[in-house]
């Protein structure tokens, strides 16, 4: 699926199972989120929310890695063999940013 971000340029098409999978990823950590939220509107203990917050931290950072293998054996290894190497810069700029 590929739908054009109005804020982007550049849009990727993924085939179902991708898509799928990534969005069941997504609605588990907005359940998370949501669940954290409902912690604290319930006054729970602080240690409690914190490492359900780790969890969502966890999920967040898997979700991630596999969007990032993804984008390196499709986009990044596409675009190299396209003679574009400037997928590496931006690349090396989106590693930067998700290491902060």
């Amino acid at each position: 699926m590929s739908e054009k971000c109005p804020h982007c340029q550049k849009t990727k098409s993924r085939s179902d199972a991708e898509y799928r999978k990534l969005i069941n990823r997504l609605n588990r950590i907005s359940g998370q989120i949501n669940g954290i939220k409902k912690m604290v509107e319930n006054s729970a203990y602080c240690t409690d929310i914190l490492v359900q917050v780790a969890a969502v931290n966890a999920a967040l950072n898997s979700f991630n890695k596999e969007l990032l293998g993804e984008h390196i054996r499709t986009c990044v290894a596409d675009n190299i063999k396209a003679g574009n190497d400037e997928v590496v810069d931006e690349l090396v700029k989106t590693l930067q940013k998700l290491m902060k």
